[in-house]
């Protein structure tokens, strides 16, 4: 009798795990990964997010609170720090779901649900070339083995090439997760908050600058007429946006994650004065000229 109950708890085991080893195979494990430079999966959209500061694991929540109110909408998560350079607390993220693709309109009552609801909207532009690859979305464990697979491909892919890729996309639709990050008007992927943030980092580093100078004067016994005025601690970030379309195929795993007022406008804030504020010029052939407080992942750029 013994035996026949060791018997049968050995087969339970097994076909647990051949179940378990199923669902791990099925959700993507061993799934290819291409990695290509070219043109975008999706074109120009509309969507309704809520952007949050904090670690990128706790996301979750936000979508899904968005797939309970459009649950055959896409969703899209837009993740603008790299965390392993960026305090957890301090990553910068937004989550929410696709109301319309190119020329297409939002469906109002959907539009005014997400608005009630407290998420904003924004639109980003369709760009000529964005390093893009996808990965299947089958389960739950799907989106685990995609963040572990997928962005230390992209992040060797781009540190390769040179590139100025950012920030880093993720569009839930059709069982697959596309991912992508803009080779080309990149300032025009960051929404509202975080330009806002940028902008009130820049005013409190020009008047810790200012004070600190206008202290030194101050206790100088013999001023020059020329002061040192403070430096710029965001300097551009450019590069080559020019890159063929080259595959590159999977290449081991790796723990890692480059990644949430209502109706606001893009046009309601000064761009030409924050382009101007962050020197935005040259070729975007030339190589990437790194910021002296951030990498170029975080740094809000655009190429021209």
């Amino acid at each position: 009798m013994s035996d026949w109950l060791s018997l049968c708890v050995a087969i339970s085991l097994l076909l647990s795990l051949i179940t378990v080893a199923g669902y791990i195979l099925y959700s993507g494990l061993l799934s290819d990964i291409t990695i290509l430079t070219g043109s975008p999966p999706v074109k120009k959209i509309t969507f309704a997010y809520k952007f949050k500061k904090g670690p990128y694991r706790n996301c979750g929540q936000l979508f899904k609170e968005t797939i309970s109110i459009g649950p055959k909408l896409s969703c899209i998560g837009v993740f603008y720090d790299d965390p392993k350079k960026v305090p957890e607390p301090q990553c910068r993220y937004a989550v929410g779901s696709i109301l319309s693709e190119g020329e297409n309109k939002a469906d109002e009552e959907l539009l005014k649900s997400f608005e009630t609801a407290g998420f904003n909207v924004f639109s980003f532009p369709e760009v000529t070339h964005v390093v893009t690859t996808s990965f299947p979305h089958r389960t739950f464990f799907s989106i685990l083995l995609g963040v572990r697979r997928v962005y230390p491909r992209l992040d060797h892919y781009i540190k390769e090439r040179r590139l100025c890729a950012h920030p880093f996309i993720e569009i839930y639709r059709e069982g697959r997760v596309q991912f992508m990050a803009p080779l080309a008007r990149q300032g025009d992927f960051y929404v509202p908050e975080v330009r806002w943030v940028e902008r009130r980092l820049s005013e409190q580093e020009e008047l810790h600058s200012d004070s600190e100078v206008s202290g030194a004067d101050s206790n100088s016994e013999y001023s020059s007429g020329s002061g040192v005025l403070p430096s710029d601690s965001r300097e551009t970030s450019l590069a080559a946006s020019s890159a063929h379309s080259v595959p590159i195929q999977d290449q081991g795993d790796k723990d890692y994650r480059g990644r949430s007022s209502g109706g606001t406008s893009f046009k309601e804030l000064d761009w030409e004065q924050a382009e101007r504020e962050e020197g935005l010029h040259g070729d975007s052939n030339q190589k990437s000229q790194e910021a002296p407080t951030q990498e170029w992942w975080g740094v809000v750029g655009e190429e021209e």
